[in-house]
């Protein structure tokens, strides 16, 4: 028969080495109580683990696509809203013009309200959110579209230029009074349209681009969430107001103004339609993005309930857990502490 020896340095050995098994259990079991997932993801589903590092991938993707659709959505309102702005002062521009009064006061009032409707529409056009340009396509920043107000801008000198080689003489000139209609449906059919809905536009007046920006809302889903300001309907505009503008500042006959309005009205009722055209074509991608949107975050919330389901504890549980290693770790430190204490000296008197 063998004896072995037992010391009090074994005893509080070996518990000590218990109560470091037990502080890293604790810290384990206290971490899955406040996370409500297993400390261990690797231990815990083995070679199942890789599938739900996938899924967190995907979640970290799928979260991506709702933030940039957050950011298409916001683009496209700004840019509905500007657009309503455009259609709205193109109405004015028709209400003017609808006047039945040939008068001189109301001839300066027309051409002031074109005036105001070029500026505010240029101004508008030029918007920015987020330091990019909304109607510049994907050219995003550079400014879209130029001031045909100021003397210097391609677009004025380019009117101009082609006012001049018509009829000899700026548009201000008396001799202005003996264009005749005939003339004047010329002038607008063969000189003034091709700056603004041919070629002339993007040299003169627009550096928007006519690719618009394309984003993906889905993972196999894209559309486009934007309006250039080389669509149509603001062609249209620009042509009416810049021409009103332009060919009031000269002493046109009554038959000649007459083709000028019926001309410029019919260009205001074809550009309001476009851009509500446009509009309509801005609100159903917007349809789209909350759908696409809706989807992906169901599709999060499938992923997270998978991975919960497989990664998850009871809490519970594990705050019954950590309370009683919790105890059992008072309850080692008092009988080592008792440990510590005993001494053969204590025997020896």
């Amino acid at each position: 028969m063998k004896t072995s020896f037992i010391s009090s340095l074994a005893m509080s050995q070996t518990l000590r080495y218990q109560v470091m098994r037990m502080q890293v259990e604790l810290a384990q079991r206290t971490k899955e109580s406040q996370t409500g997932t297993v400390a261990d993801v690797g231990v815990a589903l083995g070679g199942h683990a890789g599938r739900n590092l996938s899924m967190n991938r995907d979640i970290e993707r799928l979260g991506g696509l709702i933030d940039s659709n957050s950011l298409a959505a916001s683009r496209l309102k700004a840019t509905q809203d500007a657009m309503s702005q455009i259609n709205d002062i193109g109405q004015s521009l028709l209400a003017v013009l609808t006047a039945p009064s040939s008068s001189v006061d109301q001839i300066a009032i027309t051409r002031s309200e074109a005036e105001r409707v070029l500026k505010s529409m240029t101004g508008i056009l030029n918007t920015s959110m987020n330091g990019e340009y909304l109607f510049a396509g994907i050219n995003t920043d550079v400014k879209p579209v130029t001031d045909f107000s100021d003397p210097a801008s391609p677009a004025k000198i380019a009117f101009d230029a082609a006012f001049m080689a018509k009829f000899g003489f700026p548009q201000s000139d008396p001799a202005a009074a003996g264009i005749s209609a005939a003339d004047m449906e010329d002038f607008l059919t063969n000189y003034v349209e091709p700056q603004f809905l041919g070629a002339g536009w993007q040299t003169n007046w627009s550096s928007a681009s006519d690719q618009k920006i394309t984003t993906r809302i889905a993972m196999n889903e894209t559309a486009e969430t934007s309006i250039t300001a080389n669509e149509q309907g603001l062609r249209k505009l620009a042509m009416a107001a810049s021409t009103i503008s332009e060919l009031l500042s000269g002493p046109l006959s009554d038959a000649t103004r007459g083709v000028l309005y019926a001309r410029v009205m019919t260009m205001v009722g074809e550009a309001t339609a476009d851009i509500a055209n446009a509009q309509a074509r801005a609100g159903i991608v917007e349809n789209r993005i909350e759908d696409a949107s809706a989807r992906t975050s169901s599709q999060i919330d499938l992923f997270k309930n998978l991975i919960k389901d497989s990664e998850g504890i009871d809490p519970y549980e594990a705050a019954t857990r950590v309370n009683d290693l919790l105890a059992q770790l008072d309850a080692s430190y008092a009988l080592t502490a008792r440990l510590q204490q005993l001494s053969l000296l204590n025997y020896l008197r």
